[in-house]
């Protein structure tokens, strides 16, 4: 058999060649389409990741924040306000790239900004995060040193950032009403939060290109900014001065009377239900707000961990609540005023009924004979006309009127002066009041709520609603819904918000609101509210003295909550004032009532308020007679002609030496006193004594007897409150405590009342 060999130059046959050429077309686009699919699959489904990636390889962004808003008092007074700070971050992730010591850092960082070393140590564990805040809202020197630091170790890993700080220029000045923002500069309590929409704004940001080593790439091309657009700012009804007035005088009476629970107090508008001024103690330092005091800090000492910062947690929001809108109470006596309006309304009554109170009032349906509704007065005032009836707070005469204005017609006020709901005020925390539902109230067998309810006791009510249903009472009958702020602007300063007076309803007549006001008035002319007197003004109120329910629960001893509304002037009401103190202990020696610790409160804030206000006062001779002196400048002038000046300024004297002319004067010039005061001129040699003197008890004391014994220990009085001439006028506080070492000549204020007013009203 011959046997073919086949050549090299041979060549395949034609079913080889082509399977072969297919198998490379098939390889060839199979890497084709696995290629592309890589392709595809980085720069187009991946390719938002590797962007970023590139981006923050290559750029840092930095927010800008945006100022948050200013807020104003009603006169253009910052009480709020934003300014630049900076917040310090590490950066772990440039740490490990750089190679830059944690250690290191962590112990300068530590040193300059006064925090825990391991706190910031612990923030360089994880080597992969970016931008771990330190400490915010540094400024000044805190934050040059850090600066500082960074520039001469030429760090990566640390960084400032712009920030913006809160401050509050009026520190706790109306600080339930201002509330405060978090670290966030979101607002967190009162108009901050409830406004915080507006007051915020839209943060910026500042995107640099960074070099290999992770260093900005500053100025020019490498850097693009993004405006920040900063928040509105609002202007509140709040009057600054008379707010300090009345905190001012607030916290006097928590002192002079022993306030165990704390004090509210509302000014306001009555003819628009403007909030002037709103203080609840106790208050806090808006600057620092998460701060409680040092008291309440030693009763935490020694606790459980857990336990401590319960009850640190309870202290913080406890200061933070502010009683004047979240708290309800039974407002007592106070709320007569009500009650005396719907009667009048309804002409159930007038200025000529007459009311027989004997201590004691029976025959109310679903009332026990033997347990009757007694008057503070237990041996009753006898026949009384309207007027002295609430002059005298009677409980007899006021649930008679209760019986004779009836059930449903009282449930349908309460309804038309807002005690019902919410007010509608503009802060977050408004508490709804506590009251029998219709059926209940209106039981035919059971008149007990009514009778209760005729003089302010058995149910709760917020003060924000008792001062809105009070003023329509005063202001015409006319309802409007109280509101704290007045106008908000944008950036650029346009109205984009004006808050308007909104009337409600008109819930009484004109001529029902003129009897009250007159009745009003003579509360405090010659009634239970007479320590609330101010020289000039025809001051009105009403004063009260409930029991405070939940601390009597809890201690089961009696408790009370003692109050005055107070309205000036009476002929044409500019504003109302309404005080609450909670609690007040016996140890003041103060009769406790709303007609001796409330009203004289009140009558303070007024006489400073008044005058602020520009009304005018318009003094009786006998008023006149009484009104502080200041003292003139002596020094210089002859002994005689001193002596003429102080007669004439209604001032007595007493000299000391021999000489013809005065060398000083005790008290010194512009210091005011009461009237008849004895001036001490020094003539001659003789120069006034400079040593300190202790300070006398005169709390209690009659007026001429607390004057004498303050002369005598070398110092001088200045009163305010009823006149020194009035029947059972005595020392309720006195401005310096006894016992305090002050100058010889200073000048002592007291504060006078009535000490006849007796009885729970």
């Amino acid at each position: 058999m011959k046997t073919v060999v086949r050549q090299p130059d041979d060549k395949p046959t034609g079913t080889v060649l082509n399977r072969t050429f297919w198998l490379l077309i098939f390889c060839g686009i199979a890497a084709f389409l696995a290629l592309g699919y890589n392709l595809f699959k980085l720069q187009v489904i991946r390719h938002g990741e590797f962007e970023s990636k590139a981006i923050d390889q290559q750029t840092r962004e930095a927010v800008v924040k945006a100022a948050r808003g200013t807020i104003y008092d009603r006169s253009g007074k910052v009480l709020a306000v934003s300014a630049t700070a900076e917040t310090v971050y590490l950066d772990p992730f440039l740490l490990a790239k750089n190679g830059e010591n944690a250690s290191e850092i962590s112990d300068a960082l530590s040193a300059l900004l006064g925090l825990d070393r391991e706190s910031i140590y612990e923030k360089y564990a994880n080597t992969k995060q970016r931008g771990l805040p330190v400490k915010r809202k540094i400024e000044g020197e805190e934050a040059k040193g850090v600066r500082e630091y960074i520039v001469a170790n030429k760090l990566t890993s640390v960084y400032l950032a712009e920030d913006t700080k809160r401050y509050y220029p009026q520190s706790s000045l109306a600080s339930g009403v201002i509330g405060f923002v978090g670290t966030d500069n979101y607002g967190l309590e009162g108009v901050e939060a409830r406004y915080d929409d507006y007051l915020t704004g839209t943060d910026g940001r500042v995107v640099r290109l960074k070099n290999v080593s992770g260093t900005d790439m500053l100025f020019g091309d490498y850097e693009n900014y993004f405006d920040a657009e900063n928040g509105g700012d609002i202007t509140l009804t709040l009057d600054s001065t008379i707010q300090y007035y009345v905190e001012k005088h607030l916290t006097q009476a928590i002192e002079d009377f022993d306030i165990q629970s704390g004090a509210a107090a509302i000014a306001i508008n009555p003819k628009t239900a403007e909030i002037l001024a709103m203080a609840t103690f106790g208050n806090y330092d808006l600057n620092a707000p998460f701060d409680v005091s040092e008291d309440i800090l030693a009763t935490l000492d020694g606790l459980p961990d857990e336990e401590r910062a319960a009850g640190l947690a309870a202290a913080r929001t406890a200061q933070w609540r502010n009683k004047a809108i979240s708290d309800t109470y039974e407002p007592g006596s106070v709320f007569k005023t009500i009650t005396l309006a719907i009667a009048l309304e309804e002409g159930l009554i007038n200025e000529n009924s007459t009311f027989y109170c004997g201590g004691s009032y029976s025959g109310v349906p679903g009332r026990p004979v033997d347990n009757p509704y007694h008057c503070w007065k237990s041996g009753g005032h006898g026949t009384q006309t309207l007027s002295e009836a609430v002059q005298n707070s009677c409980n007899v005469a006021f649930v008679n009127i209760g019986m004779q204005i009836g059930a449903e017609r009282f449930y349908k006020y309460i309804e038309a002066f807002g005690f019902k709901e919410k007010t509608g005020f503009d802060l977050p925390g408004e508490a709804s009041s506590l009251w029998w539902s219709d059926t209940e109230f209106m039981n035919p067998k059971d008149k007990t709520e009514l009778a209760s309810a005729s003089f302010g006791q058995t149910f709760n009510i917020t003060p924000l609603q008792l001062v809105t249903a009070i003023s329509a009472a005063v202001n015409g009958g006319q309802m409007y819904t109280p509101h704290i702020v007045k106008t908000i602007k944008d950036p650029a300063g346009n109205i984009i918000k004006s808050v308007d007076p909104e009337p409600v309803r008109q819930v009484i007549s004109e001529k029902t609101s003129a009897t009250v006001r007159k009745i009003l008035e003579d509360v405090v002319a010659v009634g239970t509210g007479r320590n609330a007197q101010v020289a000039g003004y025809r001051v009105g109120g009403k004063t009260g003295t409930s029991t405070n329910t939940v601390i009597q629960a809890e201690t089961e001893q009696k408790k009370y909550i003692v109050s005055f509304c107070g309205v000036a002037p009476m002929d044409d009401p500019q504003i109302l004032v309404l005080v609450l103190l909670d609690n007040p202990s016996n140890k003041s020696g103060v009769y406790i009532s709303g007609g001796n610790m409330g009203a004289p409160t009140v009558g303070n804030i007024l006489s400073d308020v008044l005058p602020y206000l520009g009304i005018a006062p318009q003094y009786t001779e006998d008023e006149a007679k009484q009104l502080n002196v200041t003292v003139p400048k002596l020094i210089s002038s002859t002994a005689e002609d001193a002596k003429k000046t102080l007669e004439k300024a209604g001032l007595s004297v007493r000299t000391v030496g021999d000489g013809d002319t005065v060398t000083g004067q005790m008290p010194s010039v512009n210091a005011v006193v009461s009237p008849g005061t004895k001036v001490v001129i020094y003539l001659g040699a003789d120069m006034p004594d400079n040593s300190a003197v202790t300070v006398p008890s005169v709390t209690g004391r009659g007026y001429y007897e607390a004057k004498n014994a303050l002369e005598s220990a070398g110092l001088f009085i200045r009163s305010t409150g009823v006149p020194a001439t009035a029947t059972g006028a005595a020392v309720s506080v006195q401005s310096i405590p006894s016992g305090t070492e002050v100058e010889y000549g200073s000048v002592v204020e007291v504060t006078l009342v009535d000490k006849s007013i007796q009885g729970q009203y």
